[in-house]
């Protein structure tokens, strides 16, 4: 099955036109849906968004027909949680996920991994503690997960460093990690091109095709 909405979702920073260059780039013809996340930069709070769960409501609000959930960063652990919180049945509305330098849902003790969340706080301070101080591990669910899933890493992230995708990969039923060459943190702002023809190549797999 093929994805007829494309749902991007943003880290921490919670802007909802941090996909934009990648989303005008793709060539496949869904609907794209960008989010963002309320309270955090450039979307206004809303008195029914205060933690975690909340965003992941919002997202499985947008799951309303055959999609693919796209996610950079923290924005990974909200799309994780967005599917396995579905019931089992209602998983396969989710055909493809692409998961771009995670950095939450899996555990990342023992791969060097920075922490980030002090400095990141001190140049944004309306970003909600509830979120950067999550401590989420769905590795044990991960092998629940049947979609085609691709992983998107740079070898120069100290932030979610390669060993992070690896155990992704590792974890997943279905996974192909691509890793970019001088790619940091933020290769959907710098690898624009390379992340969007990777994401067109996967949505045109079905599950069972995925090499």
């Amino acid at each position: 099955m093929r994805p007829s909405k494309l749902i991007f979702l943003p880290g921490a920073a919670g802007r909802s036109d941090y996909w934009d260059t990648v989303a005008a780039a793709l060539q496949h013809p869904a609907r794209r849906c960008s989010l963002g996340w309320p309270g955090f930069a450039d979307v206004p709070a809303r008195d029914d968004v205060q933690g975690f769960d909340d965003l992941v409501r919002l997202v499985q609000a947008e799951i309303d027909q055959p999609c693919a959930l796209i996610a950079q960063s923290m924005g990974g652990a909200v799309a994780l949680s967005a599917v396995l919180q579905r019931a089992p049945a209602a998983r396969a509305q989710v055909t493809h996920l692409v998961l771009a330098v995670t950095s939450g849902g899996v555990d990342l003790s023992g791969v060097g991994a920075q922490d980030w969340r002090a400095a990141f706080l001190a140049e944004r301070p309306r970003v909600p503690r509830w979120f950067t101080d999550l401590r989420l591990d769905v590795s044990a669910q991960l092998p629940e997960l049947r979609q085609a899933c691709l992983l998107i890493w740079g070898d120069s992230d100290p932030i979610s460093p390669v060993a992070v995708g690896e155990r992704l990969q590792a974890g997943l039923a279905q996974a192909r990690l691509v890793v970019l060459p001088g790619a940091g943190h933020d290769l959907v702002l710098t690898h624009a091109t390379d992340v969007a023809r990777l994401i067109d190549e996967h949505l045109s797999f079905s599950p069972h095709e995925l090499p």
